[in-house]
């Protein structure tokens, strides 16, 4: 029959003593640990009432430590070493890995690019990118975090808004010669189209003042992400929707021909998504903080960039 262990003593009352045995003094433990004498008192009565014998020896200035207090004092400290260090090993492990769960388009054109800067301030977290468009199971701990499009209302996570969905027409310059010059939206039925079954392209045209009658769009290729639809439009095989944040840059270098500065937007937003049990981690912070800074400059860049390019 196995030997029932025997009892631990308070972790509180360990902590007053050790503190009080290397102070030599209740008072000065007290300060130390924020409490007041009387409370260090009481903790440390506790811990002898549980050992069965006295601990200390009361002197007009401090206390010293009884041969019994000198045996529980070399092995409570080292055991609050232990601790103390398991602990930190315990939450190193987990505030240095940050495993993202990306969107393909995000990871492309946001992450990828800056992901560089965040390791430098943060050097000692290991960050490592899941390109998924499944949902993974943060609570199960599958990810730490997640950047997901949605309307921001998932069960158990708390969700921060990184951009919302925002798209306009784009094609290549060589397309734009064969088909243009495009001097309103409705000339845009003209091309061909990049999946022409996206159903942000109502939306657009809506926006855009085209009828529904007249937007009868024709059959295009469906590629379910705006990577794979730029590769498409850059090649020349048609007109997309993209979103104007991730493509400043190939607007800007002329690769991409926005032919007119209407962007529309739907329902759905681009979000950062973590478990709230874990909301206060150190390392779900430190991403948070800083993507959220990310985006900020980047909307600013976007806004001030803002307006068509040549469309003729």
């Amino acid at each position: 029959m196995p030997l029932t262990p025997a009892p631990l003593p308070p972790l509180q009352a360990v902590r007053v003593f050790d503190a009080a045995a290397r102070l030599k003094s209740f008072s000065r433990a007290a300060d130390e640990l924020g409490m007041t004498q009387a409370a260090v008192s009481y903790q440390i009565r506790q811990l002898e009432d549980r050992v069965g014998s006295p601990l200390f020896v009361r002197q007009p200035r401090g206390v010293s430590l009884t041969s019994t207090g000198r045996v529980f004092a070399s092995k409570s400290a080292e055991a609050l070493e232990i601790l103390r260090e398991a602990f930190a090993e315990a939450r190193e492990s987990l505030d240095a890995t940050l495993v993202i769960s990306v969107l393909a388009t995000f990871a492309t054109y946001v992450l990828g690019p800056r992901l560089g800067l965040f390791q430098i301030a943060h050097p000692r977290i290991t960050t490592r990118i899941d390109v998924n468009h499944a949902l993974v199971d943060l609570q199960a701990g599958e990810a730490t975090v997640a950047i997901r499009a949605g309307g921001g209302q998932w069960d158990g996570l708390r969700a921060d808004l990184l951009m919302r969905a925002r798209y306009t027409p784009m094609l290549s310059p060589g397309l734009l010669k064969q088909f243009g010059p495009l001097k309103e939206p409705a000339d845009i039925l003209r091309l061909p189209f990049v999946d022409a079954t996206d159903p942000s392209w109502e939306n657009w045209f809506r926006a855009a003042g085209v009828s529904r009658a007249d937007a009868a769009i024709r059959s295009g290729p469906s590629l379910g992400s705006q990577v794979l639809e730029a590769q498409a439009a850059l090649a020349g095989h048609g007109v997309c929707l993209l979103t104007p944040a991730y493509f400043g840059d190939a607007l800007r270098r002329g690769d991409l021909v926005q032919p007119f500065d209407i962007v529309s937007e739907d329902d759905m937003a681009i979000w950062l998504v973590y478990p709230k049990t874990r909301q206060n981690a150190p390392v779900i912070r430190a991403f948070r903080d800083w993507i959220l800074e990310q985006m900020e400059e980047m909307r600013g860049s976007v806004e001030a960039a803002d307006g068509p390019s040549a469309a003729e």
